[in-house]
């Protein structure tokens, strides 16, 4: 089935949200066009293919645009449920609980460690990591309880919450060297610091996440082309 499939990925390679997508189709063993978008200089198919939010990442497939990065993980699960393994558990109310966390991660966590990065003044950046350290915690207990007694939120093998939080994890690293915090601490949350080890080890990651080295010297140029000149 994939092989009559033309799939085509509109992103940029330091997106979480573009690499969820990749780690989604790299488990499914799915071929792709990487359509690398200049966000400054957006291109007539990114605006046509998405037209309300003008954003990335967008899968099209065989033609048809597919937008939010949530959604294509759970586009690409349902199309190719034949294909590689699933990324939603059978039972509808696993499936619901895996949908909860999966949104947990954008709301609780990506949300406020983009307010600690991005954060206009120190109480705005402050608070952002209050929240982000608080959500981690959370996400601890959830993969206790999601993995049963397994290596990954989706059990023995990787679901839809493990490539949420997969996605952003190049990026906690990066925020983890530029200020000095250990965000997923092995003393604090000792199950999500065997996850990362665990998660970071897979061939899908090893394909899909960008290069940490790479994504801190982009950090770094993004940081100073914001600072106010003097």
């Amino acid at each position: 089935m994939a092989g009559r499939d033309d799939l085509k990925l509109l992103g940029t390679w330091p997106s979480p949200f573009v690499t969820r997508v990749k780690l989604a189709l790299a488990l499914k063993g799915l071929s792709y066009e990487d359509v690398e978008e200049d966000l400054y200089k957006k291109s007539e198919l990114l605006l046509k293919s998405n037209p309300v939010h003008k954003k990335i990442p967008v899968l099209i497939h065989n033609g048809a645009p597919v937008c939010e990065s949530m959604i294509i993980l759970q586009y690409i699960d349902e199309v190719f449920a034949d294909t590689g393994p699933s990324l939603l558990p059978a039972d509808p109310y696993e499936r619901a609980i895996a949908r909860f966390w999966m949104a947990y991660v954008d709301d609780k966590l990506v949300a406020p460690w983009r307010q600690w990065l991005r954060g206009k003044t120190e109480e705005e950046k402050s608070e952002g990591k209050k929240q982000a350290f608080a959500a981690v915690e959370i996400l601890e207990g959830a993969l206790r309880e999601c993995s049963k007694g397994g290596g990954f939120f989706g059990g023995d093998g990787l679901g839809l919450v493990d490539v949420a939080l997969g996605g952003v994890l190049s990026w906690m690293k990066v925020t983890e060297v530029l200020s000095g915090d250990k965000i997923f601490d092995a003393a604090k949350t000792p199950l999500l610091a065997a996850w990362v080890e665990r998660f970071s080890e897979l061939d899908a990651a090893k394909m899909a996440l960008p290069d940490v080295g790479r994504l801190l010297e982009f950090a770094k140029a993004r940081e100073a082309a914001a600072a106010p000149s003097n």
